[in-house]
């Protein structure tokens, strides 16, 4: 499972380190590859955006992440690509289409959410309180991901 949008500093690892936190509690961790990405390559090699750590840490989940762009490799690794909003969708369909074999299935994260809200909106420009809303939207979606999945 790697969730996937834009630069791979904000929202894919929110949902990355709330993954693995469910998968761990549930004691599940062992079974899933967890990882995240960006469609672009803006911010490879960069920790997650201050305030996705600051919103990561206020609910006691730590991550080590380092910002990295998905690769042809990941669509022949990875079950599940979970993105974002629908230009990481478009893109990455786009992206798999150039790869013999592919494995994943694409999917929007969003469509796991119990409230329906099928986009999770990037949080950037936004206010803390805007991280805090996709650490919400990313816990019922993973959540019901993980449920639907084991």
């Amino acid at each position: 499972m790697t969730p996937v949008d834009r630069g791979n500093i904000c929202r894919s690892p929110i949902a990355e380190a709330v993954f693995r936190k469910l998968a761990t509690d549930k004691g599940v961790v062992n079974n899933w590859m967890i990882d995240s990405a960006g469609v672009i390559d803006i911010n490879v090699g960069k920790s997650p955006d201050s305030r996705a750590l600051s919103c990561l840490r206020q609910q006691e989940i730590e991550t080590t992440h380092k910002a990295r762009q998905i690769t042809k490799d990941d669509f022949k690794t990875y079950d599940f690509i979970l993105c974002m909003d629908e230009n990481n969708l478009r893109n990455l369909e786009v992206m798999m289409g150039k790869v013999k074999d592919p494995k994943s299935k694409i999917q929007l994260l969003g469509s796991y959410d119990p409230q329906k809200k099928g986009i999770i909106h990037d949080p950037y420009y936004g206010s803390d309180s805007n991280f805090e809303e996709v650490y919400q939207q990313c816990l019922r979606c993973c959540t019901a991901f993980l449920e639907a999945s084991t």
